[in-house]
């Protein structure tokens, strides 16, 4: 497939002489001939050839690659030939079965171009068309040779224009008949209930006059095999981040396109469907669905509104993103709709290499920034059920809070003096170990380690900070507090203060901002009785580690440590 433009010969130096307008593919010589005799009573030029594979397409021409741009723009306005017909070079096509002992031939064009093809937007329309209109037989004709996708996008505009409220499904039953004659009645029309060609393009184009500016345009991706309309006026391409063709703002509306395009089965489709989700395009508020073929994610905040739709079909993974700045709704659902309707799919597919030095860093996806926490912190099971003792700091403020990335948790009870907090998970978890707490008295300056994410949640595991237990007490002489010296990080607070056993002596707390500026090693923790008396006021029963436990090995406390500790979250 090329654009009328790239219709070249071999030398590059003149025009290729004739072109044609691919309209349809049928998988069997039958379907096509039935396909071809039905486009031959409303138009002129129609053919059919051989594809190649088992395929049969219906094409019109041959024309010049100017008659055949002004003809397909003509043809999709008046809604008599699909919204996803396409110029075709005639080396595409190979023996002809329609009409019958006609002719074939043609010169043969250059190579399609690797660069995205642009397809200029054909005009709204008028209110008034020349062209003559349609008896009710011929409207029913032409309205036969829809898409799913521009019948439900007629229904969206019967539902724009006031006459419809039923439901987008593409299906002209008693409800849709209805509010196509009112429409007609409204307009002036007779009252048929069956939209002809004329009046499909008048309601269209009014539908659409919002979209104005935005340049909606069919867009040929020939490396990622997809062609769908977008809008050009807005979005440019950027770059290939496999599996990912990237369409940047090229304005000042924040608007982003995506196209997805790799190689893979049902289980890279489940992968992808779960690594969109962590991408700050995605918003986590929203719908979702998964199919065993594809999935749909919906998501919404103050700043943007994103739907992604991808589908697997023959080994090929291929979709979209739409990315819309929040408070634009009728420009993005018109869009929206554009995009789902004119969505197709060639055997072309991204190169899962296709992906720049810069897309590689750490916190992104294929050069996709993924969605970040507010804050990272840590905390650690006192419950066989996933019950999590944390920092409480800064938690009552959360939107959300997740543990480990993964598993969401609500805020339970809190105790603003401690600097403790109680999370439950939203269902019951099984972690691999469980604070015991220490009774007994611990002597000062004994060994002690600190169990967190030092550094947000960069490292996938805990890390082990060791220091050394100071005083039992603030140092204003506050009874619930451990004073330690230790080289912990802010990721650190909420995370097990453990000895050499393994058994918990406290919490880390988070140094207090703007206070006294203390040394760098001087951190304070919630000791083990406060704590304990928290968790049993508050229903949860704490373990308690045998009193004189002997020490372990230092990877045996780092394996402890790691079963215990958990990553807690913070998300706007």
């Amino acid at each position: 497939m090329v654009s009328a433009t790239a219709l070249l010969i071999a030398d590059g130096a003149h025009a290729q002489e004739t072109v044609y307008i691919q309209i349809e593919a049928q998988p069997s010589l039958r379907e096509a001939e039935d396909a071809v005799r039905g486009y031959a009573a409303q138009l002129n030029d129609v053919n059919g050839f051989t594809l190649g594979g088992g395929w049969y397409g219906i094409a019109l021409g041959p024309f010049t690659p100017d008659e055949a741009s002004a003809r397909l723009r003509s043809l999709r306005l008046s809604g008599q030939i699909p919204r996803d017909s396409y110029l075709a070079a005639s080396d595409e096509y190979r023996d002809r079965f329609f009409p019958v002992g006609g002719v074939f031939g043609g010169e043969r064009p250059a190579p399609a171009p690797a660069a995205p093809q642009i397809t200029p937007p054909a005009p709204s329309a008028p209110d008034t068309l020349a062209a003559p209109d349609e008896t009710p037989r011929e409207a029913r004709a032409t309205e036969a040779l829809l898409t799913q996708g521009q019948r439900e996008l007629l229904q969206r505009a019967l539902r724009w224009a006031g006459v419809y409220s039923a439901g987008i499904d593409g299906a002209f039953g008693a409800g849709t008949r209805r509010a196509m004659a009112d429409w007609q009645a409204a307009r002036g029309h007779d009252v048929t209930g069956v939209l002809t060609s004329a009046q499909r393009a008048e309601l269209l184009g009014r539908y659409n006059a919002v979209l104005d500016g935005l340049g909606m345009a069919q867009v040929d991706e020939t490396r990622a095999g997809i062609v769908i309309d977008m809008p050009t006026g807005v979005v440019a391409f950027d770059r290939y981040e496999a599996p990912f063709a990237i369409f940047e703002p090229s304005g000042d509306l924040p608007a982003r396109v995506l196209l997805i395009s790799q190689p893979g089965d049902r289980q890279t489709l489940n992968g992808l469907y779960e690594i969109m989700q962590t991408l700050e395009i995605v918003p986590p508020e929203g719908a979702r669905a998964r199919r065993a073929d594809g999935f749909t994610l919906t998501g919404a905040n103050t700043r943007i509104v994103s739907h992604t739709e991808v589908e697997l079909r023959e080994g090929h993974i291929k979709g979209w993103t739409l990315i819309w700045p929040a408070g634009d709704e009728e420009r993005r659902s018109r869009v929206l709709a554009l995009m789902k309707a004119s969505f197709r799919t060639t055997g072309a597919v991204l190169d899962p290499a296709a992906i720049t030095e810069d897309g590689q860093a750490v916190d992104l996806v294929s050069g996709l920034q993924v969605r970040r926490p507010r804050q990272t912190v840590s905390g650690f099971f006192v419950t066989p059920g996933g019950a999590v003792v944390t920092a409480a700091d800064g938690l009552a403020s959360c939107g959300r809070i997740t543990l480990n990335g993964a598993y969401d948790a609500a805020l339970g009870a809190s105790d603003a003096a401690l600097g403790a907090a109680i999370l439950t998970p939203a269902s019951a978890l099984a972690p691999r170990g469980v604070a015991a707490f220490r009774t007994d008295v611990a002597r000062l300056k004994s060994e002690i380690a600190v169990a967190g994410y030092s550094y947000g949640g960069v490292l996938s595991a805990p890390t082990l900070t060791w220091g050394t237990l100071e005083d039992m007490q603030g140092l204003n002489g506050e009874a619930p507090l451990d004073r330690l010296a230790v080289a912990a990080q802010p990721g650190d607070a909420g995370g097990p203060v453990l000895d050499p056993s393994g058994a918990v002596l406290g919490m880390l707390l988070p140094r207090a901002e703007g206070g006294a500026q203390l040394p760098s090693d001087v951190f304070f923790a919630a000791d083990a009785s406060a704590l304990q008396r928290f968790l049993a006021a508050n229903g949860v029963q704490p373990t308690a580690a045998p009193g004189g436990a002997n020490a372990i090995a230092p990877e045996d406390l780092t394996a402890v440590a790691m079963d215990m500790t958990v990553k807690v979250n913070c998300w706007d």
